[in-house]
């Protein structure tokens, strides 16, 4: 009894720790503020820094058990759509906040072809996400 409750304790402590740190990347970074400004929404911050913080916590809960959702495929569409639009969106405040386009540019040489840079890695990610949805999830 007392090392599932010791298990169970440091399962959630770990979890808890790794999504602190998260939201304290984001904070330390200014992530969550930066994307406001480029969504035009500054007054929904507040909104935004508690979906992120309950985001962690689901993540911690869904870390330590299996949830198995039971709903119709079709709702894993969107499902997979907002995931990839909040991973998306937090991809480009990351490189925005960082400004890796313009110093990756400069460094392979594409000064004034930031559009191609990204447009290659848009496309990337795309090709790569079919790959693996044909391959792993389907093979």
């Amino acid at each position: 009894m007392i090392s599932i409750l010791a298990i169970i304790f440091l399962g959630v402590a770990s979890g808890l720790a790794v999504g602190s740190g998260f939201v304290a990347f984001l904070t330390v970074l200014g992530v969550i503020p930066r994307l406001t400004q480029l969504s035009k929404t500054m007054k929904m911050i507040q909104q935004y820094e508690w979906a992120v913080v309950l985001g962690a916590l689901t993540g911690v809960g869904a870390s330590l058990r299996e949830p198995v959702l039971h709903m119709p495929s079709f709702t894993l569409i969107f499902l997979g759509i907002t995931g990839g639009v909040f991973y998306g969106m937090l991809a480009a405040a990351l490189t925005e906040v960082l400004n890796v386009f313009p110093i990756l540019a400069k460094r392979i040489r594409l000064d004034g072809e930031i559009a191609i840079l990204i447009m290659a890695i848009v496309l990337g990610k795309i090709f790569g996400s079919i790959f693996q949805w044909v391959y792993f999830v389907h093979h």
